[in-house]
């Protein structure tokens, strides 16, 4: 008699949905996961992940959803093919950001909302970049509560500050530095560049003129000797 055997469980490393319906909402998602990496850049415990589908209970691959952006804390960088909560020492991820397009429903955002708030989050960020809209929620016991006050919210898990205007959305390192576009990244990476060659090519100069005035020194020394003048 042959025992029969269990089909293995197939968890699709994708739900066949565009990262973004638009480069307004990919530019966002990109400006806020990559300024992320790089905040926990020297951090090994920190992951983060975009548009990755996180599943949080073995066994049920139809539970399942895909944050523009999300951060688990605790848990070690690494590529990853999906989030498998029970193979990621049964972490949550702590925080997740969504960046609207004018496709998102008022019934597909419920429903993530109910996902986040079941599943464990504990800050959710949903910013609208058309309409300008900025709405935060944090874990109070069981539930997502609504920030009220976001206009200068700082983040517990993450330290990052939002600072929201009516006309302007930016976020800032802890430290205070803004978050930066990926252009704006390597601006800045090629001005430090430029900086640190012109510091060298100065420090070369002074060199040079420095041996020069000390081979004209000891010239003159030579000179005075070879008209018996003892310096």
């Amino acid at each position: 008699m042959t025992l029969a055997t269990q089909p293995d469980i197939i968890y699709p490393d994708s739900d066949g949905q565009p990262m973004a319906d638009n480069t307004k909402q990919f530019n966002w998602i990109v400006l806020i996961k990559e300024n992320l990496e790089c905040l926990f850049a020297n951090d090994p415990n920190v992951f983060v992940g975009g548009d990755l589908l996180w599943y949080p209970v073995e066994g049920r691959p139809d539970i399942r959803i895909a944050p523009d952006v999300l951060v688990a804390l605790g848990r070690p960088k690494g590529d990853r093919g999906s989030y498998r909560q029970w193979q990621e020492n049964n972490i949550a991820p702590q925080v997740v950001f969504e960046i609207l397009s004018p496709g998102n429903t008022l019934k597909e955002m419920t429903k993530k909302l109910q996902f986040y708030e079941r599943y464990g989050v504990e800050e959710y960020y949903i910013y609208d970049p058309d309409r300008h809209e900025l709405t935060g929620l944090e874990r109070v016991e069981d539930k997502l509560e609504l920030i009220e006050e976001i206009e200068a919210w700082t983040s517990p898990r993450l330290g990052i500050r939002f600072a929201w205007t009516p006309e302007l959305l930016k976020v800032y390192y802890p430290d205070g530095k803004p978050f930066l576009s990926t252009i704006e990244l390597a601006k800045q990476a090629e001005a430090a560049q430029m900086s640190l060659i012109l510091a060298q090519e100065r420090a070369d100069l002074e060199k040079q003129r420095a041996d020069q005035a000390e081979a004209e020194n000891l010239r003159l020394l030579e000179l005075l000797r070879k008209a018996g003048v003892e310096p």
